[in-house]
């Protein structure tokens, strides 16, 4: 009783938060926009019986579906948010590696503290931090006001409302994220696998390639994952720091709920992008199996 307990409390967990809502709103995808409350239809009436759960099932088709691929802006706008969520990934793994790898190094005694100034960022809003740097990157804010004071710029450079605002605001806010698996990886190393690396002839350069690289495979992997993941579906800094030229499925997603009152479009959506990450990490998982299999 006490096994079937311990399984059975994550998968109604999962059952809850997840399964039951990603059936709602496959259902809803799978409906026609109306002019009604709630704005689609057909809706479930068991009063109808038997008869009238066949005809619920009937009236449901795939032309939301079919509605993505014929109009321009979704795949542009999947395409763009792959390529900003990649690149801010990229971004964030080579600030977050080296922060990590400092981190894992510094005496035992400042390692707490360290791992309390990465964490520190967390005490505050999300929305005030990311509000914070629209008075950083605007043309009169912080940034333009100290390189114009120090001459290297003649003029205000115009950062907000462009592609790098969104890159510098999605690597400033996941960088914790890259960070902590990093840091939980490399403070497990074992430092006699490098003193034997340089033994045998290696540069400390050569032995962090061919040795502390490989061995922190693990938490890059999850750094990438826990950035990559939310920063595809990323709606509030495109909005707020990349503003209207910046095209993300997140914004597309928004403005299909609320603006245009259309949820069956908005769940197609939703769920087109569910499948974009869900696919790579169950390849991903299953890469990692046949890895341990082969190597019992």
């Amino acid at each position: 009783m006490r096994r079937f307990l311990l399984i059975a409390i994550p998968y109604a967990w999962l059952l809850a938060l997840f399964l039951v809502p990603f059936v709602i709103v496959l259902k809803i995808s799978l409906s026609d926009t109306a002019l009604a409350i709630p704005p689609y239809t057909p809706t479930l009436d068991f009063a109808g019986g038997w008869a009238g759960l066949k005809s619920f099932f009937a009236d449901l088709d795939l032309e939301n579906f079919v509605w993505l691929t014929q109009d321009d802006l979704y795949w542009k706008a999947y395409l763009s948010s792959l390529t900003i969520a990649l690149i801010s990934t990229v971004l964030t793994l080579m600030v977050g590696y080296p922060i990590a790898y400092g981190m894992a190094r510094a005496p035992e005694e400042w390692r707490a503290t360290l791992m309390m100034l990465i964490i520190l960022p967390f005490w505050t809003s999300f929305l005030i931090r990311v509000y914070s740097w629209i008075g950083i990157l605007s043309q009169e804010g912080f940034l333009n006001q100290f390189l114009l004071w120090t001459g290297l710029i003649s003029e205000p450079l115009i950062i907000l409302n462009t592609k790098i605002a969104v890159y510098i605001g999605i690597v400033y806010t996941y960088l914790p994220f890259m960070i902590l698996p990093i840091y939980a990886a490399l403070d497990r190393l074992d430092e006699s696998l490098i003193e034997a690396a340089e033994d045998l002839g290696c540069s400390r350069l050569s032995a962090f390639w061919l040795v502390t690289v490989p061995l922190s495979k693990n938490g890059i992997v999850a750094g990438c994952f826990l950035v990559f993941i939310p920063a595809l579906g990323e709606f509030v800094i495109p909005s707020l720091l990349g503003g209207s030229g910046t095209l993300m499925i997140g914004k597309v997603l928004w403005e299909e709920f609320f603006s245009n009152r259309d949820w069956p479009v908005a769940s197609a959506v939703a769920i087109v992008l569910l499948l974009i990450l869900v696919v790579p990490i169950m390849l991903f998982q299953r890469n990692q199996q046949k890895q341990a299999e082969a190597e019992q």
